[in-house]
């Protein structure tokens, strides 16, 4: 589907990518990972001919529609459903040709185009629209609204909506996760691992990467280096690669110094001038090796304070909500003990945040009282937190307006920890991206070395290693954490004990990420059960009334009958993926032979290809199969035990 052959591509006079070969086969799912700045979004842009190559190709299947993520929005008065819907060019031009048609009475046409906007699925095309945005964390009431009328992280959900509606054979997404929670995450992460078609994703979101993806493209010294499997696996093998490496560099030296020291002591002697010589030419054509390096660039700590309360914080019958609007949250009451380590969960809009605001201070109680410890020293990352720096400012100016007897020294070396070296201490913050200033930001919390630390979603735009380093850093933190994230590595890696906020309420969920996400779903099975019996409500039709006991015994038989058959498809469909699947692993095994794309293997190319494109046609046909099979069975075996 994708061939990029000796690609090479320069920016600001640096090169990014040298010499890069990379093929990608429809239905792979790649996940895209480096360095911050390695060139992975310029990749995005050579794709799809925003950027030209200094050298090499990068060619596309014929007729492969694209889909990416636009990087700005335009605030329009739109409502969010209809700007979604608007993704779907060939369906948006097919309703203005039909409304013409209509305007014209040109019954023949109206024909042809009430077919095609069949074909289209535009009957569809609504309903389809408010799935993903209410997968996404919107509400029901929230899809007529316009986009101007959302904020910048919620127009960027809509935009995923979109390109996630826009019929495409190969998707593009750069960093979709950065302005999700959770919940959103986890719909996404579902709705992804379904998409037939192939997929380019950039993340640093080592879960989400593992869920989805099963290759890996790694940035690694410019090249583009392409790995089976998901992230994990991929961890794995190039750990293994490295090792090799790194053995293969130390023999290498070893020999080059055994060269050298015979050159040394013998280029002078004429008995041995001609095999000096040799061995000369023998060291200028060994392949000059690096030693391996694998660390992480980032390694810091978050200093405790000295003195610690206890309890750091407390609050007390607290109602806490914005004011002129209906509180978030009431009868809050708790306090924080030294080391305790907290992850906030929840539905999206619940409070997790505003319960934050509220401990830190900066959100006044409705009701209620915040009892602060006499020594309670609180770092505080918000979601926006980049927004507070001094563009015009240095890193280096931003710890001196804390700490303004502190030595160039000392700050220089602790900013180094955070990756801010050389001159780079001295730079205006308005020239970095993303991911330099939430380090910046970070790093000006770890100065002040607080006892509580309250973060929320600390990692968006940190790339892996950052992600990694912060991990390590909360891991040995001292003081009290309390954490909102949707990386769930980090919740695992640096929580002790789970929160959950729903309905109003702050109360200890007794499980762990895994029993959240059956939480969620339960959860959301419920709200559907309610809004059906609304509707049926609204319909007039008595949902709570009971039948007799012969008449439920008589319903749940018939509907056991009638599991029977759909668990016979749903199992055939399950064998008949699997037999697919490991036919087309071997095929896709086969097509990694550099030499197959040779010119006199070309018609065993063509036949491989041929033989991927119609086990893929089967597989597809199985997994709808199996789809639709597991629904009914959902759906039945909930009315099954509506019956009980």
């Amino acid at each position: 589907m994708i061939a990029l052959r000796q690609l090479a591509l320069q920016r600001g006079g640096a090169p990014l990518i040298d010499e890069a070969d990379l093929t990608l086969h429809a239905g792979h799912k790649a996940g895209i990972v480096g360095p911050n700045g390695a060139g992975k979004s310029s990749l995005f842009g050579l794709i799809l001919g925003e950027l030209i190559p200094d050298s090499g190709t990068v060619s596309l299947a014929g007729g492969v529609r694209v889909a990416h993520m636009a990087q700005e929005i335009e605030a329009l008065e739109r409502p969010i459903v209809d700007y979604v819907v608007d993704g779907d060019h060939a369906l948006r031009e097919t309703e203005r040709a039909l409304a013409a048609a209509e305007a014209s009475e040109a019954h023949q046409r109206q024909a042809e185009l009430h077919a095609h906007f069949d074909t289209l699925d535009g009957y569809t095309a609504r309903a389809r629209a408010e799935q993903l945005l209410v997968g996404l964390g919107f509400s029901q009431a929230q899809l007529t609204q316009p986009l101007v009328a959302f904020s910048g992280g919620w127009r960027m959900r809509a935009n995923l909506a979109r390109t996630l509606f826009t019929p495409s054979d190969l998707l593009l997404l750069d960093e979709p996760t950065n302005h999700l929670d959770l919940d959103a995450l986890l719909w996404l992460e579902q709705w992804l691992a379904r998409y037939p078609g192939a997929l380019l994703l950039i993340s640093h979101d080592r879960d989400f990467l593992d869920a989805v993806c099963d290759h890996i493209i790694h940035f690694d010294r410019r090249k583009l280096v392409v790995y089976k499997g998901n992230y994990s696996r991929f961890e794995r093998t190039r750990s293994e690669r490295l090792v090799r490496e790194q053995v293969e560099h130390e023999k290498t030296m070893a020999r080059r110094a055994e060269i050298e020291d015979f050159v040394r002591r013998f280029k002078a002697k004429a008995t041995k001038a001609r095999q000096a010589q040799s061995r000369m030419k023998m060291l200028e054509r060994m392949e000059e090796t690096a030693a391996v390096k694998a660390d992480s660039p980032f390694h810091f700590t978050i200093p405790c304070a000295d003195k610690i309360s206890h309890p750091l914080l407390g609050l007390d019958r607290a109602v806490i909500g914005y004011p002129d609007k209906t509180p978030q949250l009431s009868g809050v009451r708790f306090s924080l003990l030294p080391g305790q380590r907290i992850g906030l969960l929840g539905p999206n809009g619940a409070g997790k945040s505003t319960l934050i605001k509220a401990l830190t201070g900066e959100l006044d109680l409705v009701e209620g009282q915040r009892t602060a410890g006499e020594h309670l020293a609180i770092g505080y990352f918000a979601q926006h937190q980049v927004d507070g720096l001094d563009l015009s400012s240095t890193p280096f100016n931003h710890i001196l307006r804390l700490s303004p007897a502190a030595g160039e020294l000392e700050v220089r070396t602790f900013l180094g920890s955070f990756g801010f070296h050389g001159d780079e201490v001295y730079a205006l913050v308005g020239s970095f991206s993303g991911g330099e200033k939430a380090r910046l930001a970070l790093s000006l919390i770890a100065w002040q070395k607080p006892n509580l630390l309250l973060l929320d979603e600390p990692t968006n735009h940190l790339d892996l290693d950052m992600r990694e380093a912060l991990t390590d850093a909360l891991a040995t933190f001292e003081g009290t954490v309390i954490l909102v994230s949707h990386d769930r590595h980090l919740l695992r890696a640096c929580v002790d004990e789970f929160w959950c906020i729903a309905d109003g309420r702050v109360t200890p969920f007794d499980g762990d990420l895994d029993d959240y996400r059956a939480w969620l779903k339960a959860r959301a099975e419920g709200e559907r059960r309610e809004a059906r019996a609304q509707k049926d409500a609204d319909a007039g039709v008595d949902s709570t009334r009971t039948p007799d006991r012969k008449e439920a015994r008589r319903l749940a038989a018939e509907l056991r009958e009638k599991l029977r058959p759909l668990k016979k498809v749903s199992d055939k469909a399950e064998q008949q993926m699997s037999k697919a699947q490991g036919e087309l692993d071997k095929i896709e095994e086969a097509l990694g032979d550099a030499t197959l794309y040779e010119a006199d293997r070309k018609a065993e190319l063509t036949r491989l290809l041929a033989s991927q494109g119609e086990i893929k046609n089967r597989l597809d046909t199985a997994e709808a199969e199996w789809l639709e099979a597991q629904e009914a069975l959902e759906e039945m075996e909930t009315q099954l035990k509506a019956t009980d």
